[in-house]
């Protein structure tokens, strides 16, 4: 092989001067052309390509689509070389060539990369999880601070990842701070779940300075994390005006009424927020003003919850003002908010600027018969209702008349959910009325209304007619012998051939010959995976021949996957069946019969 000097010698590249190009040679040893530097640097290229496509490969056979970022070193050297004059060239290329051979060894050697490649596929492997270089789902996996290290080290290995969840892991709290650091790796972070991590304080504050260099986040969540509450202005810093984020998760922060100034000076900044999750947290229903400012200007808002938010009368009428700004509205949550009762009476019509609501949850706001009143007359516009939960509000029952008959003017009603309302005859009767004019009905609760007892036989029509029915709950209903019959025989005439989920639990006053009738005609509900036929918390009782009956029944349902039959006394032959059906059967049946002694 020739020289390096030789093979350089036949090189001799211009020179610029005033705007025109000349030659200009150099001597080295011996009066020879000396032009060490190009072929320098295509030797420094080549090594820099061929260490890149090194650790391209290493990764890629762990995480297929990931691309990690080239060296900076060489991009630096090759910009610096470019810049530096022609004096002194021969002192220039003795130093140029002292760094080529620094530049072909790399800061991080193959070995080195083979092996964080090998640790991410065990630390994975050890937590029951597959390598992804798109998403890491750690939720609920016991991690340590140990592994919390592990994962920051491994971080910078994914620069392509788009989801991160490691929610539920309580027991990394204040160890998350270093992970969060190396989030800066992870431009095309899309997802970040974080919650319930017991969240330290400088967590939170290290997050909100992170937020800053994740321009494509779409979603966060930081539900369950105490430490939020009071430090959220300095998180919400980390959120730019024109954010990407599409989802918002605060459930259970913490929050402070100063939280809710935060909140309402970034909503504006959110212009594409989908979900928006504030529940359980008591103290913002009191400085609800701001928030609802902020609404304003999502427009995109399709989901928004404030279960549990300590909301008032005011605090409905302060929000009522908003619905007029959320056209896109699918669903509205304000359940267990139970001062709020009379709060609708004013402004239960601004409910109507939301054509699209699909999904509003009431139950338990301890609604007056005003509210009721009001709720009569904008129920019926909101046509596109598909789920609707009243339940815990005792008022419902004795004036609701009106409210109930007007379901017939929701045609895409899936969901009704009515328990616990003291329903009276005047309202269950207007009920079952209007029930036959509810064809998508899919899932109707009952439960808790003592009336349903003895007048099953007022639902016979709807039973018979509502062919997409899957769940139907009627626990601690008073029913007798009679709504059995009753059940039976819609059952044994091919109706509720969609049943999923049965729950007759706590009705203690059915007899022996009313569960006997029932269990003899549950073979026919071919698609039923639970049922419930437990008693209640204080009474015992002995199972009859009628149980024998249940268990050949449910040999010929095959999707049945949960049997509820507590405090049922189980005789000593009905345990062997119950063992024999479980061992001969090979079927995976959860029989909770607990209690039963």
């Amino acid at each position: 092989m020739a020289p390096e000097s030789s093979r350089a010698a036949s090189y001799h590249p211009p020179v610029v001067v005033n705007g025109a190009a000349r030659a200009r040679p150099h001597t080295g040893a011996g009066g020879q052309p000396y032009r060490l530097q190009r072929p320098l640097r295509l030797q420094r290229k080549k090594a820099s390509e061929k260490k890149e496509k090194s650790q391209r490969n290493l990764v890629s056979r762990l995480f297929k689509g990931s691309k990690p970022n080239p060296p900076q070193n060489d991009l630096k050297k090759e910009n610096s070389e470019l810049e530096t004059t022609d004096s002194q060239p021969e002192k220039k290329m003795e130093a140029e060539a002292e760094i080529t051979t620094k530049t072909e060894t790399p800061n991080i050697s193959e070995t080195d990369l083979e092996s964080n490649t090998a640790k991410m596929e065990q630390f994975l492997k050890k937590l029951g999880k597959k390598s992804n270089s798109r998403s890491i789902d750690l939720n609920n996996c016991r991690l340590t601070s140990t592994d919390a290290a592990e994962l920051v080290a491994l971080l910078p290995l994914l620069p392509d990842l788009e989801e991160l969840d490691v929610s539920w892991n309580d027991f990394i709290g204040g160890a998350l701070k270093p992970t969060i650091l190396q989030i800066h790796h992870i431009s095309k972070l899309k997802i970040l779940r974080l919650n319930n991590c017991r969240l330290t304080t400088d967590d939170v504050l290290a997050l909100g300075e992170i937020l800053k260099t994740t321009p494509d986040l779409e979603e966060l969540n930081l539900s369950w994390n105490s430490n939020v509450g009071g430090n959220l202005s300095q998180l919400l810093q980390g959120i730019q005006e024109g954010s990407k984020v599409q989802i918002l998760k605060l459930m259970d922060c913490n929050l402070t009424a100063e939280d809710s100034e935060s909140i309402g000076q970034v909503l504006p900044r959110m212009q594409n927020l989908e979900v928006f999750d504030l529940s359980i947290n008591k103290n913002i229903g009191c400085n609800l003003n701001s928030i609802v400012q902020g609404l304003k200007n999502t427009a995109c808002l399709k989901v928004l919850k404030l279960h549990t938010c300590g909301l008032t009368q005011d605090s409905i009428q302060i929000l009522g003002a908003a619905f007029g700004h959320l056209p896109e509205l699918r669903t509205l949550d304000l359940s267990s908010n139970k001062e709020v009762g009379g709060g609708f009476k004013d402004c239960a019509a601004h409910l109507a600027h939301l054509k699209y609501l699909q999904v509003l949850d009431l139950h338990q706001c301890s609604l007056l018969e005003e509210d009721i009143a009001s709720l009569t007359q904008v129920i019926p516009l909101l046509s596109s209702l598909r789920e609707l939960d009243l339940s815990a509000n005792k008022k419902v029952g004795s004036s609701s008349e009106n409210l109930l008959s007007r379901l017939r003017f929701l045609p895409e009603l899936a969901t009704l959910i009515i328990n616990g309302c003291a329903l009276g005859k005047d309202a269950f009767t207007a009920f079952a009325e209007a029930s036959m004019y509810l064809p998508a009905l899919q899932t109707l609760d009952l439960s808790w209304n003592k009336y349903v007892g003895g007048n099953l036989n007022l639902l016979l029509e709807t039973l018979k007619l509502s062919s997409a029915l899957q769940v139907l709950r009627l626990r601690s209903c008073s029913l007798i012998s009679e709504d059995m019959a009753l059940l039976a025989s819609v059952i044994q005439t091919g109706h509720l051939t969609k049943l999923q989920q049965l729950d007759l639990s706590y009705n203690d006053s059915i007899s022996d010959e009313g569960w006997a009738i029932f269990s003899q005609n549950v073979l026919f509900l071919k698609e039923l995976t639970e049922l419930d036929i437990s008693l209640r918390p204080a009474s015992f009782r002995e199972c009859g021949l009628w149980f024998g009956h249940l268990l050949d029944g449910l040999t010929k349902l095959p999707r049945l996957s949960e049997l509820g039959i507590q405090r049922w006394r189980i005789s000593a032959p009905h345990e062997e069946d119950l063992e024999y059906f479980n061992r001969d059967h090979k079927r995976s049946i959860h029989f909770d019969y607990g209690g039963f002694q």
